[in-house]
């Protein structure tokens, strides 16, 4: 016999399940965002030696910036390479608004001796490297590089070099006793009075004792040639 309620019964059932269903298609789907990459870094090891006879360097300085430079030969050197060049402090021209980063030898650097530092930014636009350090039994003798392009070194790249002297022109090169701060001296160092050409120019060497410069703490052990400072660089990461 025809039974309707046994027809009804899975008639409903169906329609019950598609119901359910229907409500679970009308959902928005959960999108999650990847969480960014991080920076990529760009790490330098600088290895520095100090290729003079009797001139100890201060502490070196290197920095990462832009398009700054720290000196240009025939202009005059800034307040901070002032300091350096004259008493071999180099925290003016560290914390100056154009430095990416920063990183500095731990001491003075004797005669013949390297040390390594590193350096890392994660500005792609700031892989410009400077470095600058006193030649400390002068008046106001420095080396080093200006604007060196580090942007296209990957990874296990390296690259050597050599750096000139310089005079800050912020100094009379005087050589007398009380003017100079290295072991020759023990000066004094940095004075703000500018009593020089006040542009910076490649130096033009020591005149010593031995060379009839009768009032000079210096003599012919202190002279240097050129370069007075050998830079490896190598990315590291």
């Amino acid at each position: 016999m025809f039974n309707i309620k046994q027809c009804i019964a899975p008639v409903a059932l169906a329609f019950s399940l598609v119901a359910c269903s229907s409500s679970d298609d009308d959902s928005d789907p959960i999108i999650i965002d990847p969480p960014p990459p991080p920076p990529l870094e760009y790490q330098f090891e600088l290895t520095f030696g100090n290729l003079t006879n009797a001139q100890p360097l201060s502490p070196i300085l290197a920095v990462l910036h832009q398009d700054s430079s720290i000196w240009t030969i025939g202009e005059a050197s800034s307040s901070g390479l002032e300091l350096l060049a004259e008493s071999g402090d180099n925290s003016e021209l560290s914390a100056a608004s154009f430095v990416t980063a920063n990183a500095t030898t731990a001491d003075v650097l004797p005669p013949g001796m390297t040390e390594t530092v590193t350096i890392m930014t994660t500005n792609a636009d700031a892989l410009q490297l400077s470095l600058v350090t006193m030649l400390v039994n002068t008046n106001d003798a420095f080396t080093g590089n200006s604007m060196i392009d580090l942007s296209s070194l990957m990874v296990g790249d390296s690259l050597s070099l050599r750096s000139a002297v310089y005079d800050a022109g912020t100094e009379a090169n005087s050589e007398a006793s009380g003017t100079i701060p290295g072991p020759a001296d023990g000066g004094e160092g940095f004075n703000s009075m500018r009593d020089d050409v006040d542009y910076v120019s490649r130096h033009p060497g020591v005149v010593g004792l031995d060379d009839g410069l009768s009032s000079s703490v210096l003599n012919n052990e202190h002279k240097f040639d050129n370069p007075a400072m050998s830079v490896m660089i190598v990315r590291v990461q």
